[in-house]
């Protein structure tokens, strides 16, 4: 896993940001995304105030970035997910002001989208 330093601004506020991409082999419906944001977040402790935003493009935009977008806020912040339908490709960013466990985040994220391939940064 990358963990490359992003910035060195403001070093007193804690943030901690987590970056998966990959191919996935499960299914990707509205309902995979509330079960991966339920989840995560219960897996890593982290706390929500809210219900998962979900959106399918379903074909507003190309048909090569066809797929959903989602949301979930966190108390202590919030994680994003791309999904790409055609290439079978996603991206989730876990962003929060607390610490977690990264190593299980992301093993969370391989096995419940099923990634075939994938790579991961903290920062």
């Amino acid at each position: 896993m990358n963990r490359s330093a992003l910035t060195s601004i403001a070093p007193d506020v804690f943030r901690k940001r987590l970056l998966v991409e990959g191919f996935f082999e499960t299914e990707i419906t509205a309902e995979t995304l509330r079960a991966y944001f339920r989840d995560i977040t219960q897996a890593l402790g982290l706390r929500t105030y809210g219900e998962p935003i979900i959106h399918r493009t379903s074909g507003q935009g190309k048909q090569a970035n066809e797929g959903f977008d989602a949301f979930v806020p966190l108390i202590d912040s919030g994680i994003y997910i791309a999904v790409w339908l055609q290439p079978r490709f996603l991206s989730t960013i876990l962003y929060t002001c607390g610490p977690f466990d990264e190593e299980r985040a992301v093993a969370l994220v391989r096995d419940c989208f099923r990634l075939s391939r994938h790579e991961a940064a903290i920062f």
